[in-house]
């Protein structure tokens, strides 16, 4: 008999990529998100306590207040289920005005002016469900105006890349420090028929040339800690995401320092992208 499979269903609005990157196991063998819950996947005859234990110390460490847990459900499901159940909550996520996501199992007629990336998710998260990605994503359309030079800072699955390129851009550089996600990309961006106009690397950001445009949807940490080495990559403007709109004052003190300043800002569900460049805001920052 073929062995089932635990569903771990946690319903929170942590980012899976950051989750699965925190638990850093194996073992997991598939995952989905939407914008209410995350679902992980375990062999069921590996599943412990101490997995459990596991998952909700990394819940606990990424939720957004951590006043309390979140509710977290454990079931078992036979092999099959599993299988039809990935295959039918995967479904083409339309985002913004143009851009169509989609896995390779689900066939879509692309009209004109849509652009179109094929993704089957993957422990590398990116699918653009998360409110963090999909406000970089809406904002790319309005940004990317053709022939820029795009660096995706902490790539995951390198869908933001892929879209710039789609949507014109003429170069794209995915940097992450996760093998398994660069691996992904990599996957992804020959399924999509990329050439060398798009690269994927195995690197933290350390001294880059300047691009064109930047982006990080990090989080607040590792935004605070890369700022210096973010404003010298950074040649025109810089877009990051994956922060709480509670962070912002904190991240444009520390951004000023590097002599970065806020033009605009994206907020979603509790979620904030921000806009910065070189040149001073006449806003107030």
């Amino acid at each position: 008999m073929t062995p089932g499979w635990v569903d771990v269903c946690i319903v929170s609005t942590v980012d899976a990529g950051e989750l699965l990157g925190l638990l850093d196991d194996p073992a997991a063998q598939g995952a989905w998100q939407d914008e209410q819950a995350i679902h992980l996947y375990w062999p069921a005859q590996i599943w412990s306590p101490d997995l459990l234990a596991s998952v909700k110390r990394a819940v606990r460490q990424l939720d957004s207040d951590g006043s309390s847990m979140p509710q977290i459900l454990v079931q078992r499901v036979p092999h099959e289920d599993w299988n039809r159940q990935w295959a039918q909550s995967v479904k083409p996520l339309y985002v913004g005005r143009r851009i169509v996501i989609r896995p390779s199992w689900e066939q879509i007629n692309v009209v004109p002016g849509q652009v179109e990336i094929v993704l089957d998710p993957k422990q590398a998260f990116g699918t653009g469900h998360h409110p963090t990605t999909r406000m970089l994503l809406e904002w790319m359309e309005d940004v990317v105006c053709g022939g820029e030079s795009v660096l995706d800072v902490g790539t995951g699955s390198g869908l933001l890349a892929m879209v710039a390129l789609r949507l014109g851009a003429a170069r794209a550089v995915g940097i992450d420090n996760d093998p398994v996600a660069i691996e992904c990309a990599l996957e992804y961006a020959a399924l999509n028929r990329f050439g060398s106009e798009l690269s994927f690397w195995t690197a933290s950001l350390t001294k880059e040339p300047p691009f064109d445009l930047v982006l990080a949807n990090l989080d607040r940490r590792t935004l605070l800690e890369l700022a210096d080495r973010l404003a010298g990559a950074t040649g025109g403007r810089l877009l990051i995401s994956g922060l709480l709109t509670e962070q912002r004052q904190e991240i444009v003190e520390t951004f000023a320092r590097a002599d970065l300043y806020p033009r605009r800002q994206r907020e979603r569900e509790g979620w904030l992208a921000m806009e910065f460049s070189r040149a001073q805001s006449c806003e107030d920052a």
